[in-house]
């Protein structure tokens, strides 16, 4: 499973700035609107402590980690779900994604043009939100169109559908993200299946001055009051930074952060961030030839992550030998492991923990 993130924003608030810097990429950061005319895609590792001990313990040949796909969309402004500025079609690639990065501007410069011609976060986090909603309320609609002839055939499966999406509307009208939505299994899957934009949890990433890492200014103490009402995630940056760091050595990147007084990149911030907004936890696979780390949903069963690797896996699915990267990390070696008594077999029904170094066991 590869998860996918979407950065939006309204123009010249730092999205391009902050993408170049998480994926070490160079896309256009030009001072202007719509610099960015397609989506920029770019993969960047999940850093993880855990996976390089691993790759010492068992000093493999290689090391893979899991990653996340970073997708820079273009600057949206009111009115894009009628097709203003670059419309409908970024809104679309919007769909694809897990979850939303919205950038939000949080500092004065008058050298940097806003759209808006002022700073004002609140007010450029419900231009976003407001065009989400609006391009949900067309999505629903036109659904609704289609469900209608089966609902009035008195059609079962259609009547279910019908209510959940006049539901949908009416949260819409009265401007309500549908993140926010608490649904049964079966509602929960069809809501899925649409690829609303507004029912993809937000996290809010505030783009800072260089200056106010440490204390948050007051747009900053805005940002975090409204998505508080939510329950959203509040990750402050300063994207300018992030691109120095990515270009940095990992050790003058330790120096840099801890000159600036920070303990963890804006980046390690966000990917966390991502990671607890959407349930994701890590297992890992070790051996001499391969140490790789794997990204799976709270709650998954062994077999169920066992087919993340391979599908044969899953179908295959026998036992499965697991200990917690924890006690490896204790004890020193995976015969320690063993002597130990910390490894186990596990079945079907297992619950994977996040840590969990797993071989699995299948037959196809």
């Amino acid at each position: 499973m590869g998860l996918q993130v979407g950065i939006v924003g309204l123009p010249n608030v730092g999205k391009s700035t902050l993408f170049n810097a998480i994926t070490n990429s160079k896309v256009e950061a030009a001072n202007y609107p719509f610099a960015t005319i397609e989506p920029n895609v770019g993969i960047v590792e999940v850093p993880d402590y855990r996976l390089d001990e691993l790759y010492k313990i068992f000093n493999s040949k290689k090391r893979v980690a899991t990653t996340i796909e970073f997708v820079d969309i273009a600057g949206l402004i009111a009115g894009a779900s009628q097709g203003e500025g670059l419309g409908n079609a970024f809104l679309a690639n919007i769909r694809q994604t897990d979850a939303i990065c919205q950038v939000v501007r949080c500092f004065d410069d008058k050298e940097i043009m806003h759209v808006e011609n002022s700073i004002n976060p609140i007010r450029d986090i419900e231009i976003i939100n407001l065009e989400l909603m609006l391009a949900d309320q067309t999505t629903v609609k036109k659904r609704l169109d289609k469900v209608l002839p089966k609902f009035k055939s008195g059609d079962k499966l259609a009547k279910i559908e019908y209510d959940l999406l006049n539901y949908l509307l009416d949260t819409l009208n009265k401007g309500i993200l549908l993140n926010s939505l608490a649904l049964d299994e079966e509602q929960a899957d069809l809501l899925k299946s649409y690829q609303l934009l507004t029912s993809k949890p937000i996290i809010y990433v505030c783009n800072v001055s260089d200056t106010e890492l440490l204390d948050d200014n007051d747009y900053v103490k805005q940002v975090k009051e409204f998505a508080n009402k939510s329950n959203s995630q509040v990750v402050k940056i300063c994207a300018k930074i992030e691109e120095d760091l990515s270009e940095a050595s990992k050790e003058e990147k330790i120096e840099f952060l801890k000159e600036l007084g920070i303990k963890e990149s804006g980046l390690d911030q966000l990917i966390r961030a991502a990671y607890d907004t959407l349930g994701l936890q890590t297992f890992f696979t070790a051996g001499p030839q391969e140490v790789r780390s794997w990204q799976f949903k709270k709650g998954w069963t062994a077999p169920k992550c066992a087919g993340v690797i391979h599908t044969d896996f899953l179908k295959g699915f026998i036992k499965a030998d697991i200990y917690s990267i924890n006690d490896l990390l204790l004890l020193g070696s995976e015969k320690a492991i063993k002597e130990a008594g910390k490894m186990r077999l596990e079945g079907k029904t297992y619950i994977m923990q996040d840590g969990d170094v797993c071989f699995f066991k299948f037959n196809v």
